[in-house]
């Protein structure tokens, strides 16, 4: 066997987080442990909002493959895509943003914590009204636009007519 063969991987790196039955990660402190959720007011600009479910790490299914995309032979050689598992509900997030697994993982997490929060709370979710708000607020710039696109039609209008008017005055007064 080649010095190449020892190196190799299988393709799939799976790995599960276990939990050991005497230690939860809610026993931990929150300083401690990666998993746990933010309190609203370790969040930064959002003191007011309620924070996500936790995800628990024992609920999670968690597997390396090898990355797709742009960057030629570096991404796709590399198992730096995270696809993390949500057991209970079943929903898969795949994740590739970035050149790091570490990265990705954190990513992946937050994104399948806000589908965890969409699949569970369905319309009363923050991820579902934050994207209310926005549609709302997207309306409301288009409604301005839109009226003050108006005004400036009716004031060239005004300037129209108020030139004609001017210029049938000077029309009559020669």
């Amino acid at each position: 066997m080649s010095a190449s063969g020892f190196l190799r991987f299988p393709a799939p790196l799976t790995r599960r987080c276990v939990v050991p039955w005497g230690l939860r990660l809610r026993e931990m402190p929150a300083l401690l442990s990666p998993g746990t959720a933010v309190t609203p007011a370790q969040v930064a600009g959002r003191k007011d909002r309620p924070a996500l479910l936790s995800l628990d790490e024992s609920e999670l299914e968690e597997q390396f493959v090898k990355g797709h995309g742009p960057g030629g032979q570096a991404t796709n050689k590399t198992s730096n895509c995270v696809v993390l598992k949500h057991i209970p509900s079943g929903l898969v997030v795949k994740c590739h943003q970035t050149r790091s697994v570490d990265q990705n993982r954190k990513l992946a997490r937050k994104i399948l914590q806000e589908k965890v929060d969409v699949f569970y709370n369905g319309e009363n979710s923050l991820v579902y009204k934050d994207k209310r708000e926005a549609e709302k607020k997207k309306q409301e710039r288009k409604k301005r636009a839109k009226e003050t696109l108006e005004k400036k039609k009716r004031l060239k209008e005004l300037w129209e007519s108020s030139k004609n008017v001017q210029g049938e005055r000077s029309a009559d007064s020669d």
